[in-house]
């Protein structure tokens, strides 16, 4: 632990700042951080846990709507798994549906290794719309 890191946890523990505070203290810290010198293999980045849907509407009223959608990606690694235990003939009923909804998906095709895939691909994907009256934000955290 680096000699900065101690002294904010130090400084939480003795009650002189809140863990708010400190969190923010460390976050700074982190984004602070020198890259790692040649040679050295940099930490892996953590995987992300939620898929994260943020909107902010300003076109109707005084105050702005706020919407704040935090999805944890556990959900849909078991929803991927329950699919598994659809009998065949409902999952084809279900695709006919789908399909006729406008949502072309087979989810006889689903499988837990492409769910995998796409959560790491979703890493480094970030949506920002930006309108005079609203903005939506999409990404993974």
């Amino acid at each position: 632990m680096n000699e900065q890191r101690r002294q904010i946890l130090q400084m939480l523990a003795e009650s002189k700042i809140t863990a708010e505070e400190a969190e923010r203290l460390i976050d700074a810290l982190e984004r602070q951080q020198p890259e790692p010198p040649p040679g050295t293999t940099p930490r892996p980045k953590p995987r992300p846990k939620y898929l994260r849907v943020v909107l902010v509407d300003n076109s109707v009223g005084d105050e702005p709507t706020r919407i704040n959608i935090r999805i944890p990606l556990q959900l849909l690694r078991a929803g991927v798994r329950l699919t598994s235990l659809i009998p065949p003939k409902a999952l084809t009923k279900l695709n006919a549906q789908l399909e006729k909804s406008g949502v072309p998906i087979d989810l006889t095709e689903l499988k837990p290794q492409q769910l995998e895939e796409l959560i790491d691909q979703l890493d480094d994907v970030t949506v920002d719309v930006n309108d005079p009256d609203t903005k939506v934000q999409v990404f993974c955290e």
